[in-house]
């Protein structure tokens, strides 16, 4: 293994090990000697990667918007903007069940900074721009597409949220889920029949995408 590989292999881990230890027991629970001894490298190795422990931990929240951000970029723009919003919706689950270490550091703490801040609206750009498709095509009544993308963000975090805590079943939150993706929907003012029928039109998109739990 090269010296290339290998370096990239350790930043990797270290990010991972950073992310449960967050998730898990919150930023007191960062120090080099526990990251070191999880990652079996040298307590160095942090500060050779990211120069300081903010610099691992806003590293954590680089790589969970990242990998959110491949979700949502693998859900091709249909001429059904609704379902369109809802196989985004689905693309932020998926990414949350494969990656609930990540999920839990990122959006269950704080950012450290603006910067961050501006990293994770960056990342959420895709949602507020599909909200506004829908709008201009009138499925949705007029109104603010950020506001809209918020509210639609802030049901499924909360869905995740009880499935990583383990009061929801996966079936039981996808149930649910579709539920409350026509509720809002409706809400917003689409057609009740026109919102289901997108609804399950993205179902079918996103069926095979679906992480192994």
């Amino acid at each position: 293994m090269s010296p290339k590989i290998a370096d990239e292999e350790v930043r990797d881990a270290l990010i991972e090990a950073a992310a449960r230890l967050l998730a898990r027991e919150g930023p007191k629970a960062l120090t080099t000697r526990r990251l070191a001894a999880q990652v079996s490298t040298s307590t160095m190795a942090l500060y050779t990667h990211f120069g300081s422990m903010e610099g691992l931990r806003r590293a954590v929240r680089t790589e969970c918007f990242a990998r959110l951000t491949g979700y949502f970029d693998s859900v091709p723009v249909t001429r059904d903007p609704v379902a369109d919003l809802a196989a985004l919706g689905w693309a932020y689950c998926f990414n949350a069940v494969a990656n609930p270490q990540l999920y839990r550091a990122v959006f269950l703490e704080p950012p450290t900074d603006e910067e961050d801040v501006a990293v994770g609206r960056a990342a959420v750009q895709q949602p507020i721009d599909t909200v506004a498709r829908c709008i201009q095509a009138g499925r949705f009544d007029p109104a603010d597409p950020e506001s809209l993308a918020t509210q639609t963000w802030a049901a499924a975090h909360g869905m995740i949220t009880g499935l990583l805590a383990h009061l929801l079943t996966l079936d039981e939150m996808t149930k649910h889920f579709s539920a409350m993706g026509r509720n809002l929907f409706v809400g917003f003012g689409d057609d009740p029949q026109k919102a289901q029928r997108s609804i399950k039109r993205a179902q079918r998109r996103m069926s095979d995408r679906a992480p192994a739990t």
